[in-house]
């Protein structure tokens, strides 16, 4: 059977084009065949062969590679990626009338059309915006309550006293949070077939354990797990426990939780204030927080992708991801030098 592109080259494909013209004109300039020999061998016509040679007597050898279509002229302009890139980094939908915080392609394609009078898609922004450098990520949150002149004067003013103020008595500067775990959270994702969503068995039980924990510049963890409410009384247990396996005194760096700032818990800290004393986060600050990575650490990267059966078999699970963090020293050092906490270290 007679193969197609025998009858049409254009089904040949261009670099095996761009060759074969480079042959036939091989055939006549420096082998010294006469056209209408190599036109009847290789089926061409005598224009084709004719225009052949006319390229090479122009351009050489290199005249003869195929040469692209300059295919439709692009929609998206360098001017308007430029515009794309700015609002992207520096508004949010908000300030266009839309009621969402986080930018999407089909949102930035409805503005650009907006904007520029051009009509793109959503998967035409994907395109560019990776061709500008940009990646679809999960935003870090920042309260509208945080008061940014307090978190400068913390990071400039308050923090470096407490670093001077401990190194002058002896004190370790850890900073502390307290976290629930729950049976029913869940994170991280798994393959199944486009367009259908995987099922996983999980338990629909309730259970929640409650936990306090203290990480250090130096990598030290500490931590108690509760199936209390934690409360004065369960926050000064566990500041007796800091107090009992210590040797040198330590700041505790906290968020504004009531149970911190409760009458009983500032009586304790002022008559162990030799042992222990507490300074306070701004408000609204948890990113100020290296212990807030604990948490992410334990609850979104094993306990929430864990098979857990029940609240006992949590709880032994939570003891397990903590006992082991407790002994990667280097991965709780890592929490304080990320770009939000990068101040405490040491």
């Amino acid at each position: 059977m007679k193969p197609d592109w025998l009858s049409d080259g254009r089904l040949i494909p261009d670099e095996v084009m761009s060759y074969f013209r480079k042959i036939a004109v091989h055939a006549v300039e420096e082998m010294g065949y006469r056209p209408e020999d190599v036109i009847k061998i290789l089926g061409l016509s005598r224009s084709t062969l004719y225009d052949w040679l006319k390229r090479f007597r122009e351009h050489g050898y290199e005249g003869l590679n195929t040469k692209k279509a300059p295919g439709a002229r692009p929609l998206v302009t360098a001017e308007m990626e430029a515009w794309l890139k700015g609002i992207v980094l520096e508004t949010r939908p908000e300030n266009f009338g839309y009621d969402t915080t986080l930018w999407t392609c089909d949102l930035l394609a409805a503005l650009i059309s907006r904007h520029y009078n051009v009509q793109v898609i959503g998967a035409t922004i994907n395109h560019h915006l990776h061709q500008l450098g940009l990646t679809n990520q999960q935003p870090n949150y920042r309260p509208l309550e945080q008061d940014p002149a307090v978190v400068e004067r913390y990071l400039n003013e308050k923090f470096p006293k407490i670093q001077r103020f401990a190194s002058k008595v002896g004190a370790e500067i850890g900073f502390e949070d307290a976290a629930a775990v729950d049976l029913r959270e869940r994170s991280g994702k798994t393959w199944s077939e486009r367009g259908i969503r995987p099922d996983v068995s999980v338990t629909g039980k309730r259970g929640r354990l409650n936990i306090l924990s203290v990480v250090t510049p130096n990598g030290k963890l500490h931590y108690p797990v509760t199936e209390k409410n934690i409360a004065s009384q369960e926050y000064i247990q566990f500041l007796n426990q800091i107090i009992e396996c210590r040797q040198q005194p330590i700041f505790l760096i906290v968020d504004r939780a009531s149970f911190h700032r409760s009458k009983r818990v500032r009586w304790f800290v002022w008559r162990h204030r030799r042992q222990i004393r507490i300074f306070y986060l701004p408000a609204y600050s948890p990113e100020l927080n290296p212990d807030e990575h604990v948490w992410e650490e334990i609850k979104d990267k094993q306990l929430g992708r864990q098979p857990i059966k029940n609240k006992s078999d949590l709880k032994n699970r939570l003891h397990s991801a903590l006992k082991s963090l407790q002994h990667r020293v280097e991965r709780v050092i890592s929490f304080f030098h990320l770009p939000e906490t990068r101040y405490a270290a040491q």
